[in-house]
């Protein structure tokens, strides 16, 4: 069990806007906003450097998942171990623990481990996009219903990890967020 949790973490420093940044010859450390995730690739190399970067570090929080489910792993330990996926990819030791945001490894994570809170998550994402026209606004909000969802509805409870993951990938977001919540109100009074 400590065995495949720290082989999750070390699977989560696979960084593939960092290899991604490599084969184009461009450190994404130091473009933008340095950030090691596919937002971050995809404005300064393109598309398909975004889809590249989000569907390699979605697949290896669904990597961790299987190899969980390989060894029978319980729903509770395999979920600890895409917490430690998840933090890998933000905090990851060969990069002086500067790694991404997270969210597509916790997207790949959360997809896997169960696809009823994944899907009402998604649903509030769209709703909430629909009204607020922003992405950073919508996937906060909606990633703070499915933290919500995991603590207090007995069926989600063994989701607990990934609730953990949430307030670690909104803290890394504040940032972002607060300026989306800033440049709304703003609009709002003009």
């Amino acid at each position: 069990m400590i065995l495949y949790w720290l082989t999750s973490y070390f699977i989560g420093t696979f960084l593939t806007a960092w290899w991604i940044g490599k084969w184009k010859k461009t450190d994404l450390t130091k473009m933008r906003s340095g950030n090691l995730g596919a937002r971050n690739a995809g404005a300064v190399l393109g598309k398909t450097a975004f889809l590249l970067t989000f569907l390699g570090d979605a697949l290896k929080g669904v990597l961790i998942l299987y190899i969980g489910f390989y060894y029978h792993f319980s729903f509770e330990v395999i979920a600890i171990g895409g917490l430690l996926g998840i933090i890998g990819h933000m905090f990851p030791f060969w990069l002086h623990f500067k790694g991404g945001k997270g969210i597509a490894t916790f997207i790949g994570v959360a997809l896997v481990l169960d696809l009823s809170l994944f899907g009402i998550m998604a649903i509030c994402f769209v709703l909430v996009i629909v009204l607020l026209r922003s992405a950073t606004l919508s996937m906060s909000i909606a990633f703070s219903a499915y933290a919500i969802l995991c603590w207090t509805i007995p069926a989600f409870s063994q989701l607990w990890p990934l609730a953990i993951a949430i307030i670690i990938i909104l803290y890394r977001h504040r940032l972002d967020i607060l300026e989306s919540w800033n440049a709304r109100w703003w609009k709002s009074i003009k």
